[in-house]
């Protein structure tokens, strides 16, 4: 009963998720063919664990005509794929092999009832065989049903993903045909991986820690602006580092890990025409006036 009165907790790890679609390079979808479908941008936040398997075909009679008298299997698009891979950054992680038989027996024993109806949209019935109403057919699998990579809930940052379907040397696993004269013809036209762009908290980023040197600054003068471009990362900066050195070896101990305050009385930062901090420091050295600079290393580490 202590839960009843206990504080709420709100999960507060990410900012925003969004979807985005990926396709193979290559358009052909014929039998035996390898479809590869790539996530080049490493600089991502990816939860394959919702991502889904975008499938769309017609059902037609070798003419080109309705072929009406077919239905599909259970589980009928995975009998469309002899295998699935996935590479991580180059290195493949899984090979699923008979894609068909591997997730039914799977399906069969993990799903529940409100699971299972939620997979129709995925082709899977296994009370009765589908109809589909027209020629056309298309179908939305979460990957986590084909593959068991995808049941891992972690989110992959900064990685390049690549999803390797193999299509099947033969449909005739995908469906019944109770006219052995329409002679039925499967043909996929589009195959594509949907998955979400997870926008992770502060606290949660992957950190990358760049270094910018200005190796000489000018002596014949109290004010210097620096500029700094960080054009070529995409996200903004969270904290900046500032450090000065008048050697970069310490003549006496020959550190080159020592620092200088230098005697410097006042440090802005502009962002994005943001200024930080945005009052003046009003540092002293000489008479121990940093006070507020010590403030500022205070909470960076409490932040960090």
């Amino acid at each position: 009963m202590e839960s009843l009165f206990g504080n709420p907790v709100i999960d507060e790890s990410t900012t925003s998720a969004h979807w985005h679609t990926y396709s193979p390079f290559l358009s052909s979808f014929n039998k035996s063919d390898i479809i590869r479908i790539q996530i080049q941008n490493q600089n991502l936040n990816i939860l394959p664990f919702t991502s889904l398997l975008y499938i769309e075909g017609t059902i037609t009679r070798v003419d080109g005509s309705e072929a009406t008298k077919t239905k599909l299997i259970n589980n009928a698009i995975a009998f469309l794929f002899d295998e699935i891979r996935y590479e991580l950054n180059g290195k493949e992680i899984v090979n699923n092999r008979n894609v068909g038989i591997t997730s039914c027996l799977k399906n069969y024993i993990s799903l529940n009832k409100n699971e299972s109806q939620a997979l129709i949209n995925g082709g899977w019935s296994p009370e009765q065989s589908i109809q589909p109403q027209t020629l056309f057919f298309n179908y939305c699998i979460p990957l986590r049903r084909l593959s068991g990579f995808a049941e891992d809930k972690n989110i992959v940052p900064n990685a390049k993903h690549e999803l390797i379907l193999t299509r099947s040397r033969s449909d005739d696993n995908s469906f019944l045909c109770s006219d052995v004269n329409e002679k039925p013809k499967i043909q996929l036209i589009k195959v594509q991986w949907t998955v979400q762009h997870i926008n992770l908290a502060d606290t949660l980023k992957y950190q990358n820690w760049e270094l910018y040197e200005n190796p000489s600054l000018p002596q014949n003068t109290n004010h210097h602006i620096w500029n700094v471009k960080t054009t070529t990362q995409l996200e903004k900066p969270r904290y900046i580092i500032f450090a000065l050195q008048t050697d970069k070896v310490d003549q006496v101990t020959k550190d080159t890990s020592k620092f200088d305050h230098c005697n410097i009385t006042d440090l802005k930062v502009y962002l994005n025409s943001e200024c930080y901090p945005y009052e003046d420091m009003n540092l002293l050295f000489e008479r121990n006036h940093y006070s507020i600079a010590y403030d500022e290393y205070t909470r960076f580490l409490s932040s960090y």
